[in-house]
């Protein structure tokens, strides 16, 4: 039979928390007189037996917040197995073994060496167990507990907020929600009344009120004024232990604004207001600004002003000015002081808004006088008319009157006025006026064709003061003379077959008149008398502005008279009756048995609808110029032969070339190319010219060399002679060679112009024999052999 050993547990209390066990089937409370002993044995696998058991030991309680200065004791381990000859030792661990919790290896005592937090952690999970300390095997099986940490009020309320904000229309019932506060407690609200918060008021009464479980506040006075005042400060606590002596609290401010509502209507702060105005005043002109007081804010204090009654209902006009909301009285219509001088309005201030559950209060609008003076001002003269229109005929003469215009000074002084044409409207001076009674007449001839209305300006100024002028439009319509005759609308010329047979029509004539008839046009059409008996064609007046031209016989011959000249007259039927002569050209032509026209006399071949005589002199004129423009670039081209190849600054003809240059002295050595002054010996043996294409290629004449003894003139002048029997030259000035010095120097020729050509031939080493004047000269035609090959 296998033996199960006892395990004790013995809790011991300590002063001044009560550190206790609690059986599993009720819960004890207080502090125990005496430890309390736990055995458990058995002695099969199947059965258990307990000894000596009082309750279960599974669940502790430890208070929180421990203050002592020596460790909390929590309770005692022991076993049965304990002879207490040191044989067993103790073991703990779980949560905060070891840590926040001690056990005494020998003795099993259990302890708390920190301050316990139960809002950092409420509870532990700990095993024990007792262990043979000579060979270190357990001697009971390990045993498992749980520390709970009993919670204390040591935690105030804490609201989510620091300071709340709200708002709460002002006007509002007994009761109107204002805003809810919350406050928590990190206190176990499971025991005890640790965590149950209270709300209470500590300033904001008689105003506000809150509910003491909820934290809402309400309003609590009625009819609260925000005109009166608008911000309330409402210190609200939060205490725990239900509100109970003893209980911690924490406390918070809201902040109440109090928002506006239309309770109060638009008041004008006086009841008259006077104001004065120039009669010069344009409409829209502001005169003065008037304001009614409203002690709401906001959209509650705008205002409409209207005008509803006075003298000057339909002459001024009054605005909301949306900024300000001041009323602004303008000009509606011209004033005249002359007609009135005061005007009495009665303006209205009222809310556009209006809360009907105000409406007891009053009316919500409000009403003033207000007179308007008007000044008398220096007015300019007014014309009788806004514009004048006049009409005169055109035939009318010189000096002809034509109508008048009239101003007055509108002033009680009645000022005498004066008339004056602008002339910046009447630049031709067509048109006067008497300066005096304001007669306006003509003082040129007037043409109705020319011009049919004449705009111009009439300024009306007084005498007295020039500055106050005024300006009318003046309209002259020109009335219409019969002084034109009609005439043809174009230029007739027209054919007429040798076929034709009598009564043809051969022409449609229309006519024009620059006049304008009230009636309309009425042209008549005849043939002139001259002709009228004599004439191979008649005129036939169709009656609508048109006449046509018709043959009289059967048949033309073009052979015995190629073209008819038909004179016809044109009549207007106006008073008084004007007419002219026109003449209508027919050819006699051949035509086809369509009646088309062929030719005419021995003319090529035109259709009616062809070209006409206009058309066929331009396109002769355009074959001229083209056979001109052909003839001058074949010439060019001809020309271009005979020039020159070099068209260039190498090209000597004539030519002057100015090198302003000095020379470098005797260090410049390369300042320009001396080549073209070549000497007679440096010739290049069959060279031909460059300057001109030669027609014909001539063998180049091989000139003979002169002698050294040969004189300078007899040198230039065996050179002209050459140039003027050489078929090759230029018939114009050209370049010709004379390099030659002479023979009568001594040391021969000291010039360097043939060193270009001859430096082969040339030896200045004895130059250097010369001297020390010679040494630069010397040192300059020694080395060139070197700079040649360099």
């Amino acid at each position: 039979m296998r033996t199960y050993h006892y395990f004790l547990l013995l809790f011991w209390v300590g002063q001044p928390y009560q550190s206790f066990s609690s059986p599993f089937s009720k819960r004890t409370s207080g502090f125990p007189e005496k430890k309390k002993i736990l055995e458990l044995s058995g002695s099969s696998k199947n059965e258990l037996n307990r000894a000596k058991r009082s309750w279960m030991w599974n669940q502790f309680f430890l208070l929180e917040e421990y203050t002592g200065s020596d460790y909390q004791y929590v309770g005692k381990l022991h076993s049965d197995q304990d002879r207490g000859d040191g044989s067993l030792k103790y073991i703990l661990s779980g949560d905060g073994a070891g840590d926040l919790f001690i056990i005494n290896e020998n003795t099993g005592d259990i302890q708390a060496t920190k301050r316990l937090d139960r809002e950092e952690k409420p509870v532990y999970i700990l095993r024990a167990q007792a262990i043979n300390r000579r060979t270190g095997r357990p001697v009971e099986p390990e045993s498992e507990f749980i520390i709970k940490i009993h919670d204390i009020n040591d935690n105030e309320p804490m609201f989510t907020k620091d300071v709340y904000t709200a708002t709460v229309p002002e006007m509002s019932d007994v009761g109107t929600f204002v805003v809810q506060v919350t406050a928590t407690d990190a206190d176990d609200p499971t025991y005890g009344n640790s965590a149950k918060v209270v709300y209470s008021i500590l300033q904001g009464q008689p105003y506000f009120s809150v509910e003491s479980e909820t934290g809402i506040i309400k309003t609590a006075l009625l009819n609260m004024d925000r005109e009166n005042r608008e911000q309330y400060q409402v210190v609200i606590q939060a205490k725990d232990m239900g509100g109970q002596m003893g209980g911690l609290s924490g406390t918070t401010t809201v902040n109440i604004t109090l928002t506006d509502v239309n309770d109060n209507p638009p008041r004008f702060p006086q009841s008259t207001y006077q104001f004065k105005t120039p009669e010069s005043a344009l409409p829209g002109t502001p005169i003065g600004r008037i304001k009614a007081i409203d002690a709401d804010i906001g959209e509650n204090a705008e205002i409409e002003y209207s005008i509803t009654d006075g003298e000057g209902l339909d002459m001024f006009d009054v605005i909301t000015d949306q900024e300000t909301q001041e009323g602004i009285i303008t000009v509606k219509k011209a004033l005249d002081f002359e007609k009135k001088k005061l005007y009495t309005l009665k303006v209205e201030a009222s809310n556009p808004r209006v809360e009907p559950r105000f409406l007891y209060l009053g009316p919500f609008k409000d009403t003033a006088t207000v007179r308007i003076m008007v000044e008398d001002v220096d007015e300019p003269p007014v014309f009788g008319k806004l514009a004048y229109v006049l009409q005169i005929r055109e035939d009318a003469q010189i000096n002809s009157t034509i109508g008048s215009v009239s101003a007055q000074d509108p002033d009680a002084a009645k000022n005498p006025v004066k008339y004056s044409v602008d002339r910046h409207t009447d630049m031709d001076r067509i048109f006067n006026i008497d300066s005096g009674n304001g007669s306006i007449f003509t003082s040129k001839l007037l043409d109705r064709e020319t011009l049919l209305w004449h705009n111009i300006t009439v300024i009306a100024t007084e005498i007295n003061n020039p500055k106050q002028s005024s300006r009318v439009p003046l309209f002259i319509k020109v009335l219409d003379v019969n002084d034109n005759a009609p005439e043809f609308a174009e230029f007739y010329e027209t054919f007429v077959c040798e076929k034709a047979k009598a009564e043809q029509l051969i022409q449609t004539l229309t006519a024009v008149d620059k006049d304008d008839p009230y009636n309309g046009h009425q042209f008549s059409f005849s043939l002139a008398p001259e002709a009228a008996g004599s004439s191979n064609f008649t005129i036939h007046d169709n009656k609508d502005n048109t006449a046509g031209i018709l043959t009289r016989k059967n048949g033309y011959n073009r052979h015995e008279m190629s073209t008819y000249l038909l004179p016809v007259v044109i009549s207007d039927n106006d008073y008084p009756i004007q007419s002219s002569t026109g003449t209508v050209t027919i050819r006699v032509c051949a035509c086809d048995h369509h009646g088309n026209m062929q030719s005419c006399n021995a003319e090529a071949l035109i259709h009616p609808t062809g070209l006409s005589t206009g058309a066929l002199v331009a396109i002769l004129l355009c074959i001229i110029i083209l056979l001109v423009t052909v003839v001058l670039f074949a010439a060019l081209r001809r020309q271009r032969k005979k020039e020159p190849l070099i068209i260039s600054k190498e090209d000597i003809r004539d030519n002057i070339v100015s090198y302003n240059d000095e020379g470098g002295g005797e260090e410049d050595t390369q300042a320009f190319d001396i080549g073209t002054l070549r000497n007679p010996e440096a010739i290049e043996d069959n060279k031909l010219r460059r300057d001109i294409v030669p027609e014909a290629l001539f063998l180049p004449r091989r000139t003979p060399t002169v002698r050294d003894n040969t004189d300078v003139r007899d040198f230039i002048n065996q050179r002209l002679k050459e140039n003027d029997t050489d078929p090759t030259a230029p018939p114009y000035d050209s370049l010709a060679t004379y390099a030659y010095e002479g023979n009568g120097s001594v040391a021969e020729s000291l010039s360097s112009l043939e060193s270009v050509t001859t430096d082969g031939d040339q030896d200045y080493d004895y130059l250097s024999d010369w001297g020390p004047r010679f040494k630069k000269l010397a040192d300059m035609y020694g080395g060139t052999d070197s700079d040649k090959d360099s």
